[in-house]
């Protein structure tokens, strides 16, 4: 039951998204220049919390928009209601419901539906990922200046050695093609579907990764934090691979140079 509430949940969740695409809404700010929620994420969380408390009650939410609704469970919905929301302002259909489920501090489950283009991803535990019902695998790259990257800039910037306008400088210069969607939970998926070789970003939160990350693993891939240790979405930083480049990317992050 868990599985048919997750998928319920985020087809509601999108349809209520859809349904506000190109239309006229309420558009506010948060901290951070351009860090923008607008009247259809509120309304897109309301009604995947309503799918989610219908059948199970008593488990504990985290959202971005409501935060944290606590409760005593071993269970725990990770939602981003719309990641992407300023492509979703701006009419770019580069933009999802986010939900991943948490059992006892492991992610067990993750769908990410992006209904503008009608791409469905789900992974479970133990079970590989999908889109539309379809088996995923990451690509087979194994060297860095010939892969494809992706990765996000975060609103307010972050100037530290290695920052994500260095990396990204130290990328293109050598040639390395890297895009910025605008949806980490895209951009994972799309590494987890072989599109993307490799996903680094320096400032997410748990809503930004919670599915995503579980797409990556369980369609073959690699995620770690900046230091190489497991992944937290609990943490800002991540490197997400089809594993063969991770090590160089790592490397790359970490202040160090591309090789061939």
């Amino acid at each position: 039951m868990l599985k048919q509430t997750l998928i319920k949940a985020a087809e509601t969740g999108a349809a209520v998204m859809k349904s506000y695409f190109n239309g006229v809404f309420e558009i506010s700010n948060k901290e951070g220049i351009n860090n923008l929620v607008t009247e259809a994420d509120h309304a897109s969380e309301k009604a995947i919390f309503e799918v989610i408390k219908n059948d199970f009650p008593d488990h504990y939410i985290l959202s971005e928009e409501a935060g944290e609704l606590i409760q005593d469970s071993t269970y725990k919905w990770i939602i981003d209601p719309i990641d992407g929301t300023v492509n979703f302002a701006n009419g770019i259909p580069i933009c999802c419901v986010s939900i991943g489920v948490e059992m006892a501090g492991k992610m067990i489950l993750g769908a990410v539906y992006n209904p503008f283009i009608n791409e469905f991803f789900f992974a479970q535990k133990g079970f590989g990922a999908t889109l539309n019902n379809k088996k995923i695998k990451v690509s087979t790259r194994t060297e860095v200046a010939k892969s494809s990257m992706v990765t996000g800039f975060p609103y307010t910037y972050l100037d530290t050695p290695n920052g994500p306008l260095q990396v990204f400088e130290k990328l293109i210069r050598k040639g390395v093609p890297v895009r910025r969607l605008g949806s980490a939970a895209i951009d994972l998926c799309w590494v987890a579907a072989g599109r993307f070789d490799g996903f680094y970003e320096h400032n997410l939160q748990a809503w930004d990764s919670a599915a995503g990350f579980l797409m990556v693993e369980e369609a073959g891939g690699k995620i770690t934090d900046f230091a190489g240790n497991y992944y937290s979405p609990y943490q800002p930083h991540i490197i997400a691979t089809n594993g063969l480049i991770h090590d160089e990317l790592l490397d790359i992050v970490n202040g160090g140079e591309i090789r061939g």
